[in-house]
């Protein structure tokens, strides 16, 4: 019966774009702008609908830093781990992924900020844009214990303690490749399990309330866990349907759990099935509207706080003023979502994309760095 679920023997289909594990990422993405959104709406969303769209911050950052682990792994473990990429070069490779738009969004922000000053129109929370906390997120390592970050475009947060995991990367990678994928399952399961005893047992909270300023703690088990995944169905062969039937049903229990409380180890559970169920059951036909709209994701997570702080910050003025009902809030609400896809679109076009071609040209060129085995996608674009 198992062998018909699982097989040591078949080989695991490769991830390509356009599947199922693009179609994640565009959708955790929206529903991270939802989340950040949902609070400026006139009812929040958490009290209209459902609960989780209040823990959505909670979930769908386990989400993000799980999938990047995993797809990082199938993407670069061999290259990283046979020596054809360098770990210099994978750090490199990576970091130069997200800072030019990173250091692009937040400068938005601090026009943003400083020309609704000048214009008599300070932030309502001024406290969210302390200056001193300024320099921390610049470099992105808020998450690593050093003094700011706190504010302004908070959720780079992830992004800097991602920085650390590439760190860690190659290293956990030769751990894991000295194992079985059972055994590598196993044992990164338990790790997350002992990091969260850990957490608890010094810090008297668990791991996923680590602060913001000790980011990095938190990320790591969650990237690490993400890792033995990829490492475990790049071993194990797993039958396709009832990839797709497990990553359906463990996406509704996931909601449904959600209705009652966080419940953060059995949704972290669900969230590695669906991750896992995605990168076994990878689809018919490959998609390019699914690949193209997973390539914005990564600019949908670093823009949208920036849009929502400023949309709402003119639209709750102009509504105030006018003395606008529900109707026509609820109407400048979906107004602002939409804008946060249409600046994430534009961001990714006409300015991200255009710089990160030279920047690939330029590690091409370097000849430091030769061509990998499988197709490159990755939760950051």
């Amino acid at each position: 019966m198992l062998q018909a679920v699982f097989s040591s023997r078949n080989e695991p289909p490769p991830i390509s774009r356009g599947g199922w594990l693009d179609a994640l990422r565009f959708i955790v993405a929206a529903l991270i702008i939802l989340h950040h959104f949902q609070m400026s709406a006139p009812v929040p969303l958490a009290e209209s609908l459902h609960p989780v769209f209040e823990r959505g911050g909670f979930l769908l950052t386990n989400f993000f830093l799980i999938d990047s682990g995993y797809v990082l792994m199938r993407v670069y473990g061999r290259a990283v781990g046979s020596g054809r990429m360098s770990k210099t070069d994978f750090f490199l490779k990576r970091a130069l992924r997200v800072y030019p738009a990173h250091l692009i969004v937040l400068g938005l922000l601090v026009a943003l900020v400083l020309a609704a000053t000048l214009a008599g129109k300070p932030p309502s929370h001024p406290e969210w844009f302390a200056w001193d906390q300024l320099p921390a997120q610049v470099a992105l390592v808020q998450s690593f214990g050093v003094y700011g970050g706190i504010g302004w475009n908070a959720p780079t947060w992830s992004i800097s303690a991602l920085l650390g995991c590439y760190v860690a990367f190659p290293f956990v990678l030769r751990g894991l490749s000295r194992i079985g994928p059972w055994t590598a399952l196993a044992l990164v399961v338990v790790g997350y399990l002992a990091a969260n005893e850990l957490s608890w047992a010094i810090l008297k909270y668990p791991v996923y309330q680590m602060p913001l300023n000790l980011g990095i703690w938190r990320a790591l088990p969650l990237f690490i866990l993400g890792m033995g995944l990829a490492w475990f169905a790049q071993g194990v062969w797993i039958n396709p349907r009832v990839a797709g039937w497990t990553g359906a049903l463990a996406a509704v229990a996931l909601a449904g759990v959600q209705h009652f409380d966080k419940h953060a180890l059995i949704s972290l559970v669900f969230i590695s099935l669906i991750i896992v169920a995605a990168g076994a059951a990878p689809g018919r036909k490959p998609s390019k509207l699914v690949e193209q709209a997973a390539m914005v994701s990564f600019s949908m997570f670093i823009s949208n706080e920036v849009v929502r702080i400023a949309w709402f910050g003119l639209a709750e003025a102009f509504a105030d003023k006018l003395a606008l009902g529900d109707a026509w809030r609820w109407g400048l609400w979906g107004l602002g979502v939409l804008a946060a896809f249409v600046f994430a679109f534009g961001l990714h076009y006409l300015i991200d994309q255009p710089i990160q071609n030279p920047i690939r040209a330029w590690l091409k060129a370097r000849g430091r760095e030769k061509p990998v085995s499988q197709p490159v996608v990755s939760l950051e674009g």
